[in-house]
């Protein structure tokens, strides 16, 4: 498969993705009178997150098609005293907003589980907080088609750390709780961290790696609807818990 038409067959998932999550995103606006007074602050907290990810993956997929469609004549824009094309503005928007949501998968987890912050918890905020910091240097290089070895690891490590340690805590609270829903968007967000990490590792060795990130993005849609059908709904499909 040519460079070319993997990058538009992406392109193409990718635009279909994000009808899929704005209508998503929608639904829970519209639904969200009929959601469970003990249910507001998650559901309210689950649909900022999924409106972040939508408006950063909107900006990443929006940008990357007008660039490939005006090529060389595409312009330059300056921010952070950097000069950023529109495919690097487009993937720098993507990785503030996912580092954001995890941030608010961690909040998520807080008022699911009725916990509170404690060292493990504000270590992960840190993470967040230094992977901001490190999006924002110039040796990114957000306008390369192949992020930066050995610093594309570096950089994620943090989001690494994010999204395993908040994994890790709605596994261990879900299965404490018999709580089904969470238990699925934990293992979801297992799957797609496992898709992120081979794409990091090893896309620049072999290029078409990178559609991994499709499946990926499938898991975020499978969080989504697990939250949606959880929360939003007068009448779950299926139970939220695990019957003993």
């Amino acid at each position: 498969m040519s460079e070319t038409a993997r990058i538009w067959i992406e392109v193409s998932f990718d635009i279909i993705y994000l009808i899929v999550v704005w209508i998503l995103v929608i639904a829970m606006y519209r639904h969200r009178s009929i959601v469970k007074i003990e249910n507001q602050r998650v559901a309210k907290l689950t649909m900022i997150a999924f409106i972040l990810l939508a408006l950063g993956d909107t900006g990443h997929v929006g940008f990357r098609v007008v660039a490939y469609a005006m090529g060389e004549t595409a312009p330059q824009v300056s921010f952070l005293g950097m000069e950023f094309g529109l495919r690097g503005i487009g993937t720098l928007s993507t990785a503030i907003t996912v580092t954001l949501f995890y941030v608010l998968i961690l909040a998520i987890w807080r008022s699911r589980f009725n916990k509170k912050y404690g060292p493990f918890q504000h270590l992960l905020f840190a993470a967040a907080l230094i992977r901001l910091v490190m999006l924002a240097l110039p040796v990114n290089q957000w306008d390369s088609p192949v992020p930066p070895q050995p610093w594309s690891i570096i950089r994620n490590l943090p989001l690494l750390i994010q999204g395993l340690g908040v994994t890790y805590l709605i596994l261990r609270d879900a299965r404490t709780n018999k709580d089904r829903t969470f238990s699925w968007i934990g293992i979801m967000i297992l799957f797609s961290y496992a898709c992120y990490m081979i794409v990091i590792l090893f896309v620049q060795q072999i290029p078409l790696i990178g559609m991994l990130m499709m499946p990926k993005t499938m898991a975020y849609i499978a969080i989504g609807l697990l939250a949606y059908n959880a929360l939003y709904r007068a009448s779950p499909a299926w139970p939220e818990t695990i019957k003993s």
